[in-house]
């Protein structure tokens, strides 16, 4: 048998044949191996951060991932924005009929790979079958618990006056990716996606300082929609300098071919920080030697008039207003 089926689902003999033959042997760990419905986690007194997240990305591969490598990341950064070591994991797949098992364990294998490199553990999660139509391949949902570090606080509502404004690398890569590999565009670039855990970028920014006031991964809506975000909840106004925003002249070039404006595409491996202006210097220094933090560069600043605004210098002097997404620029893209 090559291709799921809707027994696969049902919980007896195929459901623990497809637990046993391809979600196992490549997550084992303890707390798996108990065969339980819940995980027991035994967690020093300490505050936990705690997240979940669904992922529908269209195609399930593309150029520097896939769907599996996605779904870990995503919840790990969201748990790393807080200022949280990510430590466990559920993850649950819905799973269309017909869908071949041999991509399904290309994508557990993307899963075990992305929670190795994020020192995170699956420690529970789910399987089911619907019928054809009924999903567009496979959905993953995943929920995350990490451990929050002391005197450490970070939110979208901490932004101060004379902050920084951080980006820790080149955006729009990861929604250039996808979306360039969409076959009904017929367009082919050499755009790889980002998708990254950012949990050993934040690891050493704040093992520098805890003057950092807010970190957010710019997903979708991209840079501009999260500065909004920012903007709101912090009640201050952002200025960016546009020739200061790192871009790829192969983002920038596919942008201008399909219509999208690379200051709204998503990211999956960069991270938006405000950062007090005494130590952004060695924040800065501190990112350029992770692998994922290495273009990472000082776009702007808070400022206390203009409230709950973000405007960018333009290169040619000029001020634009870069408001909050409405709508979904790009549909399906995590």
């Amino acid at each position: 048998m090559n291709e799921i089926r809707l027994a696969h689902g049902g919980g007896g003999r195929y459901s623990h044949q497809l637990i046993e033959e391809v979600f196992l042997p490549v997550l084992k760990n303890d707390y798996l191996d108990s065969r339980d419905d819940s995980a027991l986690i035994d967690v020093p007194s300490t505050r936990l951060a705690f997240t979940t997240d669904s992922f529908v990305v269209e195609p399930l591969f593309f150029p520097g991932g896939d769907i599996g490598r996605l779904a870990v990341c995503g919840t790990v950064n969201d748990l790393a924005m807080l200022g949280a070591k990510p430590a466990y994991l559920s993850i649950g797949f819905i799973i269309e009929e017909g869908f071949l098992i041999d991509d399904l364990k290309r994508i557990v294998q993307s899963v075990k790979e992305a929670a190795d490199e994020a020192g995170v553990l699956i420690v529970t999660g789910d399987t089911k079958v619907v019928q054809r139509g009924n999903v567009d391949g496979l959905f993953i949902n995943t929920s995350g618990v990490g451990i929050l570090r002391e005197n450490v606080t970070l939110s979208g509502a901490g932004a101060q006056a004379g902050d920084h404004v951080v980006v820790s690398g080149p955006l729009g890569c990861h929604g250039m990716a996808v979306m360039t590999s969409r076959e009904d565009l017929g367009f082919r670039t050499k755009i790889q996606s980002d998708v990254t855990p950012l949990n050993g970028l934040v690891d050493a920014m704040l093992g520098v300082t805890n003057h950092i006031h807010v970190m957010r991964d710019a997903t979708r809506g991209g840079l501009a929609t999260i500065l909004n975000e920012i903007a709101g909840q912090s009640h201050v106004g952002i200025e960016i300098v546009e020739e200061n925003v790192p871009l790829t002249e192969e983002v920038k070039g596919a942008c201008e071919l399909l219509g999208f404006d690379p200051l709204y595409v998503a990211n999956e491996g960069v991270l938006v920080a405000c950062i007090s202006p005494g130590v952004v210097k060695d924040v800065v220094k501190a990112m350029k030697r992770i692998s994922c933090g290495r273009n990472s560069a000082v776009i702007g600043s808070v400022l206390s008039e203009n409230k709950n605004r973000v405007v960018m210098r333009t290169q040619i002097g000029s001020h634009r207003i870069l408001d909050m997404l409405s709508g979904e620029q790009l549909p399906r893209i995590c």
